[in-house]
């Protein structure tokens, strides 16, 4: 294994160890993190270091998985410069020395790629929180890149070297940072090779740190913000265009287009000051991004006029047929402008 396994670990028991002893007898090099364990566990971390010679690294408090395996993964890229990459696993038991293995004899033999093992959610003995979380995850997974993941979820990763600047750049301090590794490699090209793991859940997955709720409100951080962007934009367009062509315009085709092009212009240009600035964040050159979103925004306007006026002669109120309408292109929307208006250019890593 020409690999590093990466383990972060919160208040670990004795499965840690078990799974230590068992991958040192394939000689592999180790490195732990503590992340701000409780002092009840010193004694876990003091005997993986000394008898089992694994590098430690310790936070004096609780940082995060995100930040623990950013730790793990710029400790492995000094200590060990040779290496091929790094394997991430957990601690809790989730991950079997073969399955471990197994990934970093992928990952040695696709340096180009990001490897993920992955687990089969339609087994009988998969949680119910972990079957649907994953369910919901892989589905805004799929919105969000237009990739196909079915475990977005998990911890068994084989991380090329060359991808280290990529990993330690990217943000995240608790459980998301997985997800934004997962969008940022797809943002990037980079080809994921899937391994199929053993699925274990022991206690019904009690020894996992992951909090539900507010781990998910992090995870799904960024197509919320756009979800909102989107919803504040909207009642401004609707509004405005439900007064328009009751009270202005009038409700024929030429009414529904003023009406439609008026309200549109209006909340178009808060759509994109909030989207700019708040959703995506993006520091691109103003002049480039005003005319792609133009583009877009006049073509989304067009077809948002020609699908209402196609529907308006059913006995359907013209508002709740524009709100369908414009609800379907939303996630269209949502890719172009994610990946093509105000997408980040990230500059400096070594990818092919």
């Amino acid at each position: 294994m020409e690999s590093v396994l990466i383990i972060p670990a919160l208040n670990p028991d004795e499965k840690l160890i078990t799974l230590v002893e068992k991958l040192k007898q394939n000689d592999i090099r180790i490195v732990i993190i503590n992340d701000g364990s409780e002092e009840k566990y010193d004694n876990i971390f003091k005997l993986l270091k000394y008898k089992f010679r694994c590098e430690l690294c310790t936070h004096t408090k609780n940082m995060g998985k995100g930040v623990a395996l950013k730790t793990g993964i710029r400790y492995a890229s000094l200590k060990y410069p040779d290496c091929s990459g790094y394997v991430t696993a957990d601690a809790d038991g989730q991950h079997s020395t073969e399955d471990i293995l197994k990934v970093a004899d992928t990952l040695d033999k696709n340096p180009d790629s990001l490897v993920l093992g992955t687990r089969d959610f339609d087994k009988k003995n998969i949680p119910f929180k972990s079957r649907w979380g994953n369910r919901i995850t892989s589905f805004v997974f799929l919105l969000s890149t237009s990739h196909q993941c079915s475990d977005t979820q998990t911890g068994l990763r084989g991380i090329p070297k060359q991808f280290t600047e990529m990993c330690l750049s990217i943000p995240g301090d608790r459980y998301e940072y997985e997800m934004n590794m997962l969008l940022e490699t797809g943002k990037n090209g980079i080809p994921f090779i899937y391994v199929p793991i053993e699925t274990i859940y022991l206690e019904d997955n009690k020894s996992s740190h992951f909090h539900a709720i507010k781990d998910s409100v992090c995870i799904y951080l960024n197509i919320l913000k756009f979800s909102l962007s989107s919803l504040a934009s909207a009642i401004i367009d609707l509004t405005l265009f439900t007064v328009f062509v009751n009270y202005l315009f009038g409700t024929g085709s030429a009414g529904i287009l003023a009406a439609t092009v008026t309200a549109r212009v209006m909340s178009g240009c808060v759509n994109f000051m909030i989207n700019k600035h708040w959703v995506f964040q993006s520091k691109n050159n103003n002049s480039s991004e005003v005319l792609q979103y133009m583009v877009l925004f006049f073509s989304q306007m067009m077809l948002s006029w020609l699908f209402v006026t196609c529907l308006s002669n059913l006995s359907v109120n013209l508002t709740i047929i524009k709100i369908l309408v414009d609800s379907s292109l939303f996630l269209l929307s949502y890719q172009i402008q994610k990946n093509l208006i105000f997408h980040k250019k990230r500059k400096g890593y070594n990818l092919k």
